[in-house]
Order: C-alpha cells, then sequence, then structure tokens
C-alpha cells in the first residue's frame, strides 16, 4: 500500500506525496492558480496536473532525481547542469506570463526590512549583514524581464540521463529578472554555476548572480526561522552569506 508522505509542511502551505500524485495545499488558492497557469504556459517540462479543486492541486510525479539540495554536494553531472541551463533559457525566451515581479522599490524596502531585523534580533553580526546589503546593491539595475520561474531552487529541477524531465512549483511565476532564477538554482553550489551558464548560453553578469546570492539568503532568513528552517545548517543561507564576506 502507498503511504502519505509530508514533502514539505508549514502554516502557508503543505505537499503531500501519495505514490506517484502530488497533493499541493495551500492557503492562498491565488497561487494555485499562478501556478495552473503557469504549467500551462511554460514551454518546457512541466508535472501533469491530475485535478484542481479549491485550495488543493493534484499532480503527477515527473520522472528523474532533482539536480540536488541544498546544503549537499549535487549528485547531477556537468552536462544534466547544462541541460537545466538550456531549459531556463527556453523558458527565459518564451512569451512574458501575466503577472508581474516586485518592483526594485519593492524588494529594497523587503530587505531593508529584513536586514534590520536580523540585526535587532542578533541573529547574524551586524558587519555580516552591512557587507551582503552592500553587495545586493549590483541587483538594482536596469533589466529587461523575462517569464521567469520565481523560485527556482535545485530542487525543482530534475534530469534523467542529462536531460531535463521535469521544473516543478511554479505558484511564483511571473515576469522577472533572468539572473534572479539563475542565482537561486545555484544558491550554495557556487561549483555549478559555469556548467549551468554553458548551457544557458550567453553571456551573463556573474556578480549579478552573486549578489542576488546575498540578497536571496538575506530576504529568506526571516520567513525561514518562522517556518521551522534553519538557514544555519551547512551549506544552506547563512553560509553563503559568510562565503560573500
Amino acid at each position: 500500500m502507498d503511504e502519505v508522505r509530508v514533502v514539505v509542511a508549514h502554516s502557508e502551505r503543505t505537499t503531500l506525496r501519495v505514490g506517484d500524485t502530488f497533493l499541493k495545499v495551500d492557503a492562498d488558492d491565488a497561487n494555485l492558480e499562478v501556478e495552473v497557469e503557469a504549467i500551462g504556459l511554460a514551454p518546457v517540462p512541466t508535472p501533469e496536473i491530475l485535478w484542481r479543486k479549491p485550495h488543493v492541486l493534484a499532480l503527477a510525479a515527473v520522472p528523474g532525481t532533482a539536480l540536488g539540495v541544498l546544503g549537499r554536494p549535487s549528485p547531477a553531472s556537468p552536462d544534466a547542469w547544462a541541460a537545466a541551463g538550456a531549459a531556463v533559457r527556453k523558458l527565459h525566451e518564451a512569451p512574458l506570463p501575466p503577472w508581474s515581479a516586485p518592483s526594485n522599490d519593492e524588494i529594497v524596502a523587503g530587505l531593508d526590512r529584513e536586514c534590520d531585523w536580523l540585526i535587532a534580533n542578533d541573529v547574524l553580526p551586524a558587519d555580516l549583514v552591512t557587507r551582503n546589503r552592500e553587495l545586493a546593491e549590483l541587483v538594482f539595475r536596469p533589466w529587461t524581464p523575462v517569464f521567469a520561474h520565481g523560485d527556482l531552487q535545485i530542487t525543482h529541477i530534475f534530469t534523467e540521463r542529462d536531460e531535463v524531465t521535469g521544473i516543478i512549483d511554479w505558484s511564483e511565476a511571473s515576469q522577472g529578472d533572468p539572473l534572479n532564477d539563475l542565482a537561486v538554482l545555484t544558491l550554495g553550489h557556487e561549483e555549478c554555476l559555469d556548467d549551468l551558464l554553458a548551457g544557458y548560453g550567453t553571456d551573463v553578469d556573474v556578480e549579478v548572480i552573486q549578489a542576488w546570492w546575498s540578497l536571496r539568503s538575506l530576504k529568506a532568513a526571516r520567513w525561514l526561522i518562522e517556518h521551522g528552517f534553519d538557514p544555519n545548517t551547512p551549506g544552506a543561507e547563512f553560509d553563503v552569506l559568510r562565503a560573500r564576506m
């Protein structure tokens, strides 16, 4: 008999796996609406939608294995990372989706709130927060929006025989900064960036990707802590911030 496995669970969202079916339960039904529409628009392999009800989405499992997990070396080959880069480039060249990403002003305001919280609550040393906030400033430059995944974590791209078999978790898809997708995918896996960019196939500003590593880690810290995750585990967000020093 298939067992129910909890993939992720917190106050905003829970994902369960039963056999080859994933059930996503989201407190904000709009997130699932975005995911359904994005899956239909994305020109890359995505999960099959089995059914949809208010606050619940059933998806079929995608074949293959995730590129890795945060905090551990990626088991994927350089060719698999290059294939992921090619898939991300294909997504970024697709027609824009209808949802806009936050503006630079909104991102700055949110980032500064999180930095103030990290320092005020002695979560991280002030000099570490300040230095990474300075590095993150490179993100705020003119950029052309693309069809962005928005949460392209290393666990969200699956490959098999060095080919991409599925990209999952589309609830944050929007018109976004392409380098944010590349940064999120390589967060904590800097050694894989060259292989990813070899498949992506165009010149990018690596310093901006590194700036996104700082920004993402600073902004995510409080949410992770408040939802039962530890950004201080080896190789995770706090190590990413320390490495930027």
